[in-house]
């Protein structure tokens, strides 16, 4: 009885504090069905294999570089473990620390989550603030509001979970809470802060932070233990108690001198043991001369690959001639909408521009007009359709521009070789006119058609062709009870649903 009167207590707590947060919305802040949405049966046979009660305390780490987010929550025998790893849709700005308002950073420390920091009726579904900036950000300086871990997809500062995620995580934090729990620990890190990683980025200028932070990932990982957060001296502190027959406790000023204090003797040896196993690690791949991360320029953000592989793909060329696809924004049907400064999109569209470029230069280069091809030659191979015309400067002025064929008409490419341009040879068709197709091949669909520049030579038919564009909305539909080209059913607010008016 008076576990269930604790309970209710709690969660009217929850939303009264809710209520006054001057979060993401703060026009109709009532509650609702989305904020008190149960967990799901299996995350309750999930949290039953790993020995973990319901209502039992989490604690959440961030990771940008790899768009993960972890949910961790304490089992029965007192440790913290991995409850699941979420990908994130979009984070904002770059590797390292917020710290001023409209940088676009994401926030980069130790943050304390309370329930009163629980938004249910942010603009984005469901969100919690971070709680930016803490007492290490104020030190500094450093200036921002309002940046939260939220659903959808789309990020100014904060770390987007999309919709049927953040339901999941803000229910195990409401949970946590109605278990007993007063607030969770929030670890936002640049990247898996592991002895290889740093060794990566010991060139960054964000280096000297990141050592302070990994001293605080190392104790949790050695300890699987909240690790204690104090700040002094503008710099954090972990895991500090008071020194032997100290007879006054602890207090930590954030620009003050810090006090004096030695590592939790609990927790020591194995926190100890742990930071020197990871610089004797960092200290041999550096020797190794590990390759550092080169800096990431004209990239705003990242995404997890999981929601980037959703994203339009096209084809660029390696030094070797060979295709291959690449994710990010391009012009093909089915894409996505374009988005300012996408993770990854500036060196992919400068690849894809060099390319374009490469294609127009070869296509420029003056030839000398094409030797005549006795008639008996012409015989187009069997089921093939030929498609090329040469301009022979001998034979007046150019014809009317004739429609061109779309790449995704997709015409049989010839089993056998015929002749091509390099052997100073093609094959003429008549100006005005459609392209010829060889007899029994079936004609392709039409096509929004580009007229041909006079001045240019089409490439010819037998050139090796383009390799397909394929999207995120390839893939066939299903076939129960669909008209043709309907939308299949989505849940409203999913990553599917936000861009379904473009497929």
């Amino acid at each position: 009885m008076i576990q269930v009167a604790f309970r209710a207590l709690t969660a009217l707590a929850a939303v009264v504090a809710a209520v006054a947060l001057a979060g993401c919305d703060a026009d109709k802040l009532a509650p609702n069905g989305r904020a008190l949405a149960p967990l799901s049966e299996k995350m309750l046979a999930t949290m039953a294999e790993k020995n973990m009660d319901k209502g039992s305390p989490i604690l959440v780490r961030i990771f940008k570089e790899e768009s993960e987010l972890e949910v961790w929550k304490k089992n029965r025998d007192g440790e913290f473990a991995l409850l699941k790893t979420y990908p994130i849709c979009r984070w904002s700005g770059d590797l390292g620390p917020k710290k001023r308002e409209g940088d676009r950073q994401a926030p980069e420390g130790f943050y304390t989550i309370t329930p009163a920091q629980m938004n249910p009726n942010s603009n984005y579904y469901l969100a919690f603030n971070t709680g930016f900036p803490n007492a290490y950000d104020r030190a500094h300086g450093y200036t921002g509001s309002e940046l939260m871990v939220h659903g959808d997809c789309s990020s100014r500062g904060c770390y987007a979970m999309t919709d049927e995620q953040i339901q999941e995580i803000y229910a195990l934090a409401r949970e946590a809470f109605f278990g007993g729990q007063k607030e969770f620990q929030l670890q936002a890190f640049p990247f898996r802060m592991t002895a290889l990683n740093m060794a990566r980025h010991r060139n960054n200028p964000n280096f000297a932070f990141w050592k302070m932070l990994k001293e605080g990932y190392d104790d949790f990982e050695a300890t699987h233990q909240e690790p204690k957060v104090a700040v002094c001296e503008r710099r954090y502190v972990f895991d500090a108690v008071a020194p032997e027959n100290a007879t006054k406790p602890l207090t930590f000023n954030p620009i003050g001198k810090c006090p004096a204090y030695r590592l939790d003797p609990a927790v020591a040896d194995a926190i100890l043991d742990h930071r020197r196993d990871e610089q004797v690690k960092m200290a041999n791949y550096i020797a190794r001369g590990v390759e550092t991360v080169p800096p990431r320029t004209g990239i705003d953000g990242g995404m997890n690959p999981v929601f980037a592989a959703k994203l339009a793909s096209y084809n660029v060329f390696d030094n070797d001639g060979r295709t291959y696809q690449v994710a990010g924004i391009g012009a093909v049907p089915g894409a996505l909408p374009h988005v300012p400064n996408p993770p990854g999109a500036s060196k992919l569209m400068e690849a894809r521009d060099a390319s374009t470029a490469d294609a127009a230069a070869t296509t420029s280069v003056p030839m000398p007009p094409p030797a005549p091809l006795p008639k008996a030659n012409r015989v187009a191979p069997q089921g093939t359709a030929t498609a090329s015309r040469s301009l022979d400067k001998h034979s007046g002025p150019p014809a009317a521009a004739e429609p061109s064929v779309a790449a995704d008409d997709r015409l049989v490419k010839p089993k056998q070789s015929v002749p091509s341009r390099a052997a100073g040879v093609s094959t003429p068709l008549p100006p005005k006119s459609e392209p010829r197709l060889a007899k029994n091949a079936s004609r392709p669909a039409p096509a929004v058609s580009h007229p041909a520049q006079p001045s240019q030579a089409k490439p010819a038919e037998n050139e090796d062709k383009p390799a397909e564009l394929h999207t995120a909305y390839s893939a066939s539909r299903p076939s129960f009870d669909t008209l043709p080209g309907a939308q299949p059913v989505v849940p409203a607010g999913s990553f599917d649903a936000r861009w379904s008016a473009l497929r």
